[in-house]
């Protein structure tokens, strides 16, 4: 059986309490922060912000479409935050870090999945770099609505 994991990270420059809000609502901030040509129809189903959140959505990778419902968890409330996908048991984290000087954060996007035979083995090799593409765009989309909601505190 395969372990796959992929990982991205990205300096931004805005407070880690205001970058984890924006993560962790899923009724108007992380639907703002999901490049549209992979991620489509969040539909939240219970909760909302956080612990104890179900959500549903589409993923659209390798000309695949992928209809997923995921259950939030927050292992490190204001520092981590889990989607764990139902049908796979797949798992993206997403850490929060503050620098030194509380200006700014590192978030890092993680996801981690197990798959047997040849599929494992496919999914290995091209699942990574595609991924982390997904995640650089999905960092950048946070870093840019981090930034807005700045502007107009």
């Amino acid at each position: 059986m395969a372990h796959i994991k992929v990982e991205a990270s990205a300096q931004i420059d805005a407070p880690a309490e205001r970058v984890y809000a924006l993560i962790a609502d899923y009724h108007n901030g992380h639907p703002t922060i999901l490049p549209k040509r992979y991620f489509s129809g969040l539909t939240v189903e219970k909760g909302g912000y956080g612990a104890g959140t179900q959500i549903r959505f589409t993923m659209h990778l390798m000309g695949q479409t992928h209809h997923l419902k995921a259950v939030i968890e927050e292992p490190e409330p204001g520092r981590l935050l889990t989607e764990t996908v139902l049908s796979t048991g797949g798992v993206t984290s997403f850490l929060v870090e503050p620098t030194a000087d509380g200006l700014g954060c590192t978030v890092t996007i993680t996801t981690e999945w197990d798959r047997s035979g040849v599929m494992g083995w496919l999914e290995r090799l091209s699942a990574p770099p595609l991924l982390r593409r997904v995640y650089h765009e999905e960092l950048d989309l946070l870093a840019q609505r981090a930034h807005e909601q700045a502007l107009q505190a």
